[in-house]
C-alpha cells in the first residue's frame, strides 16, 4: 500500500481516486479549500498530478516543500483551447509541462505519464480491441520504477509500458494531445489510446 495525494478532482483525478482506491492504496483528495493540496501532498509518498494543465506549473510550484522528496506524477497536458474546448496548441512548445515542474521543484522526482490517452483508459487499458502504451518519461530511474508498478495495479501489463528515458521525453508525449482533438471530431469520444505497434 502506498499513500497517494491526488491534486485535482474532476474526471481524471475522480478516475484515478476510485481505481487506486481499490487497488488497496490509501488515497487522499485534495479539494479547493484553502491549504487541501499543501496538507495532501504534505502526507503523501506519491502526489498525482491531475489538475488542469494550463494552471499546474504555478499550483505546483507554491508546493516545493510540500513535495520534497516526493514523487510528482504528471498526468496533465498544458494546452491552448480551441473554440469548441479541445486543445488547439501546445503551451510549452519545444518543452512541456512535465520539464517545467522539474525545474520548478528541482528536489522533488517527477514522472510523466498517463497523458497520450482518453481518461477512461488511464484506469481500463485491457478494454480496448488491441493493447495501448503507457509511457514513462523521468530523470529518476526508482521513481519510474514505483510509477510502473501503480500502472499495473491499475491494469496495465509490464509489456504496455515504455519507458522513454529523461524528462525532456514528455515533450513527445505531451505534443501527441494535439491527435487528440482530430481523433474525437473524426470518431467521437470513444476511449482510444496511442500505441506502438510492432
Amino acid at each position: 500500500m502506498t499513500t497517494i495525494a491526488v491534486l485535482g478532482n474532476g474526471r481524471v483525478g475522480g478516475n484515478l481516486t476510485t481505481a487506486l482506491t481499490r487497488a488497496g492504496h490509501d488515497v487522499t483528495v485534495a479539494d479547493r479549500a484553502p491549504g487541501a493540496a499543501a496538507d495532501a501532498a504534505r502526507a503523501a509518498r506519491i502526489v498525482i498530478n491531475a489538475t488542469p494543465g494550463a494552471g499546474s506549473l504555478e499550483r505546483l510550484a507554491a508546493l516545493s516543500e510540500e513535495l520534497r522528496d516526493k514523487i510528482l506524477v504528471d498526468v496533465s497536458n498544458a494546452t491552448i483551447d480551441g473554440p469548441d474546448g479541445l486543445p488547439a496548441d501546445l503551451i510549452y512548445p519545444g518543452s512541456s509541462l512535465a520539464e517545467r515542474l522539474q525545474e520548478a521543484l528541482p528536489d522533488t522526482h517527477v514522472v510523466k505519464t498517463l497523458n497520450t490517452m482518453l481518461f477512461p483508459v488511464m484506469t481500463a487499458p485491457a478494454t480496448l480491441t488491441q493493447a495501448p502504451n503507457a509511457f514513462l518519461s523521468g530523470d529518476d530511474p526508482q521513481a519510474k520504477q514505483a510509477v510502473g508498478e501503480l500502472l499495473v495495479d491499475l491494469g496495465w501489463h509490464k509489456e504496455w509500458i515504455i519507458d522513454l528515458g529523461g524528462i525532456q521525453t514528455a515533450r513527445a508525449t505531451e505534443a501527441a494531445i494535439l491527435f487528440v482533438p482530430h481523433v474525437i471530431r473524426s470518431n467521437g469520444f470513444t476511449p482510444f489510446a496511442i500505441s506502438i505497434a510492432r
